[in-house]
C-alpha cells in the first residue's frame, strides 16, 4: 500500500494571500494584542478565543477534509481538561505530566469510539458520536469524588518543572499563541502531505480510493485521532485558563458549536475555523454583555452568514479576487 500512488485530487489552488498572507496578518494581529490591550479581562476573552480556535481547528481536519460530522467532539475537550484537574487534584500538577496525559487521553478515546463511529457514515455516524460524546458527558456528572455536576476546581493553574510559569496571563497568553500556532502547521503539513491527499481523496471518492489500494477507514480513523489529541490538548488548556472543569464542558450544544466555527470560518480551509473560533467567541462576548438574550440576535446572524456567505467568511474574502 505505501508504493501505491495517490490519484491526483487537485481542488484549484487557494490564492497566495490566503495561504500565506492571511495566515500571517491573523497571527500577527493576536500576538500583539497584549501590547495593545493588557487588560486582565480583555487577555482571558482572547485566550478562551484561542483555545475554542484550536478545539474548531482539530474538528476541521475530520469535517473539512474528511467530511465526517461529528456532533460528540466538545467529549475530548472535557476529557483533555477533566485529564489535568483529577491529576490536579492527586497532586499532580506539572504540566509535562499532566498535558501528555491528557493528549493521550484525548487520542484513546477516540480510537476506541472511532473505530466504531467510522464503520457507519453520513446522519449514522452523526448520531453515534452524539451518543458517545452524551456518554461522555454522563461519565463526568457521575464523578462525584471529582466534583460531579458541580465540577472539578484547581487551585493554580499547571506548573512547568516545577515553575509557576503559567500563573502570569500574558504569558499564558502567549503559551496559548504558541500552541495555536503549532496546531495550524502541524495540521497544514498534514493537510499537505500524501497522508492528508489520501483524506481528501476518500472524500471526493472513497470508491476510487479503495479501487487503487487505500483503505480509507484507516486514514479517517488516523486523522479523527489526531483530531482528538488535538482537542484534548485544547481542553487542558481550556481547564488551566479558569482553572475549573465542569460537565458542561462536554455538551453536544458545545460540539454544534464548533461545528458552527468551522462551517462559518471556512470548511476546510485551516485558517478559516481560527478565524470562526475567534470570531463566534468574540461576538458570542459582545452579544452577551448586550442582553442575557443574546442567542435571539446570535442566531440570525448566524442563519445569514450561512445564506450570502456560502463556504465561509474565508471564501467570502476570496471574492474579492475575481
Amino acid at each position: 500500500m505505501a508504493e501505491t500512488p495517490v490519484p491526483p485530487v487537485m481542488p484549484a489552488a487557494p490564492p497566495l494571500w490566503r495561504r500565506i498572507w492571511l495566515p500571517v496578518l491573523v497571527f500577527a494581529l493576536l500576538a500583539i494584542v497584549p501590547l495593545i490591550w493588557g487588560e486582565r479581562f480583555i487577555l482571558g476573552l482572547v485566550t478562551r478565543a484561542m483555545i475554542m480556535a484550536i478545539a474548531a481547528l482539530s474538528l476541521d481536519l475530520i469535517l473539512g477534509y474528511g467530511a465526517l460530522v461529528s456532533f460528540g467532539h466538545a467529549a475530548f475537550l472535557g476529557i483533555g481538561a477533566y485529564a489535568v484537574a483529577i491529576l490536579f487534584s492527586h497532586d499532580i500538577v506539572d504540566a509535562s505530566i499532566a498535558f501528555p496525559v491528557a493528549i493521550l487521553a484525548g487520542a484513546l478515546f477516540a480510537l476506541v469510539t472511532g473505530a466504531i463511529s467510522l464503520k457507519t457514515r453520513g446522519v449514522y455516524f452523526i448520531m453515534i458520536t452524539l451518543a458517545f460524546g452524551q456518554m461522555a458527558l454522563f461519565t463526568a456528572t457521575s464523578l462525584s469524588a471529582y466534583g460531579g455536576d458541580d465540577g472539578l476546581r484547581m487551585f493554580h493553574r499547571s506548573e512547568v518543572f516545577g515553575s509557576r510559569l503559567l500563573a502570569n496571563d500574558t504569558t499564558f497568553y502567549f503559551v496559548v499563541l504558541g500552541t495555536l500556532l503549532g496546531c495550524f502547521l502541524l495540521l497544514k503539513a498534514i493537510v499537505a502531505s500524501r497522508f492528508g491527499r489520501v483524506l481528501r481523496g476518500a472524500k471526493e471518492n472513497e470508491r476510487r480510493m479503495r479501487a487503487v489500494g487505500f483503505d480509507p477507514f484507516l486514514y479517517r480513523l488516523a486523522a479523527y485521532v489526531l483530531a482528538g489529541a488535538i482537542c484534548a490538548l485544547a481542553g487542558a488548556l481550556f481547564a488551566n485558563l479558569g482553572m475549573f472543569v465542569a460537565p458542561a464542558y462536554m455538551t453536544w450544544q458545545r460540539s454544534g458549536e464548533f461545528i458552527a466555527m468551522v462551517v462559518l470560518g471556512g470548511m476546510g480551509t485551516l485558517i478559516g475555523p481560527i478565524i470562526g473560533g475567534i470570531g463566534v467567541t468574540l461576538v458570542e462576548e459582545w452579544l452577551a454583555q448586550i442582553t442575557q438574550h443574546w442567542k435571539v440576535i446570535f442566531g440570525p446572524m448566524v442563519i445569514l452568514v450561512a445564506i450570502f456567505a456560502r463556504g465561509g467568511i474565508v471564501k467570502l474574502l476570496s471574492r474579492g479576487d475575481r
